[in-house]
């Protein structure tokens, strides 16, 4: 079965070009889709302070899609892993899912900070942030993904 989506929004401003760390810093814009939606689709959102972006890797081209194991970045100082134990922009139905800052709404834009998607990038859905849908328990994660967040939101640009 086929799922076919349509962006709801797209990303206006921030960065042009794709870089793997320092997006903390980086303002941007999600411009809702005016022909599909009225502000009223933005109603109460500016009560939240973080909202769950989800996205689609546009720039990342089919036949660099990963569907096996691999270096997280290419560093062959990190283990070989699956594809989805990592969070790299290659995987196979090329979603991206990112939490980001509200700093405020206004009209049909959502003003952001901390997005790490990229100007143009097609946005499929918006939710806001929940504490209760975060993790319940302790959270545990391999030493080499956190050193490869350690400066993915760094103040950037």
């Amino acid at each position: 079965m086929d799922v076919t989506s349509r962006p709801v929004a797209h990303v206006v401003g921030g960065r042009d070009e794709v870089v793997d760390d320092r997006w903390g810093g980086v303002a941007a814009i999600v411009r809702l889709d005016g022909e599909q939606f009225a502000e009223e689709a933005l109603y109460g959102l500016a009560d939240f302070s973080h909202l769950e972006i989800v996205y689609h890797f546009d720039r990342v081209p089919v036949d660099r899609i990963e569907t096996g194991a691999r270096h997280p970045r290419g560093n062959t100082d990190w283990p070989l892993v699956g594809i989805f134990a990592q969070r790299g922009k290659n995987r196979p139905n090329r979603l991206g899912v990112s939490r980001c800052e509200l700093l405020r709404v206004d009209g049909l834009d959502l003003h952001v900070a901390g997005l790490d998607a990229v100007a143009g990038t097609p946005v499929l859905d918006i939710k806001p942030y929940l504490a209760e849908f975060g993790p319940r328990g302790e959270v545990r994660q391999p030493a080499w993904s956190s050193e490869l967040m350690r400066d993915y939101y760094e103040a950037g640009e």
